[in-house]
């Protein structure tokens, strides 16, 4: 397999199809199928020679979105990533890894815990590219007056996504 090609898996969720990326067995970008532009971009951007490798369904992830979707909290608990990313788009992805199913902070708030209050532009601009969506919930971010704002996969399924996680 030539250093930039990724397996691919496909996968049906409530919520629209849902496109597993792995390189060397391990997840490198999830994200749905209907926004192929932007899972593209971020592809390419990372893997200049992009090749893409469909393969069956990955039967544990199948596994690990399936609980997901019944409200199993821990269901993508010690599944290996493989981000990319500079060092502070891994310190932010990480705080995000750290917001607790079914509950949702702000930007700022987000920002002020990992000890950088003034970098809400920054932390926005790293939470917008996040390479593994679902794991590393970016969906749980919100605008300070409660809005929903930007998401990659919409904001209907943002929504959808926050309402499925409310206990």
């Amino acid at each position: 397999m030539a250093e930039d090609s990724l397996l691919v898996s496909r996968h049906r969720s409530p919520i629209g199809e849902i496109v597993t990326f792995y390189r060397d067995g391990i997840l490198c970008h999830l994200d749905f199928t209907d926004c192929q532009i932007r899972w593209e971009k971020l592809l390419r951007r990372r893997f200049p020679q992009l090749s893409l490798i469909d393969v069956s369904v990955n039967s544990e992830m199948e596994e690990r979105l399936m609980a997901y979707f019944a409200k199993e909290t821990t269901a993508f608990t010690g599944v290996k990533l493989d981000t990319g990313g500079t060092d502070f788009q891994k310190e932010v992805w990480d705080a995000l890894c750290k917001i607790p199913f079914g509950t949702t902070e702000t930007y700022s708030s987000m920002a002020t815990k990992i000890g950088k209050p003034k970098a809400i532009r920054a932390m926005a601009a790293a939470n917008a590219l996040n390479p593994i969506s679902l794991i590393i919930p970016c969906h749980r971010i919100i605008g300070k007056d409660g809005s929903l704002t930007g998401y990659g996969g919409g904001l209907e399924r943002k929504g959808k996504l926050l309402e499925h996680e409310k206990r």
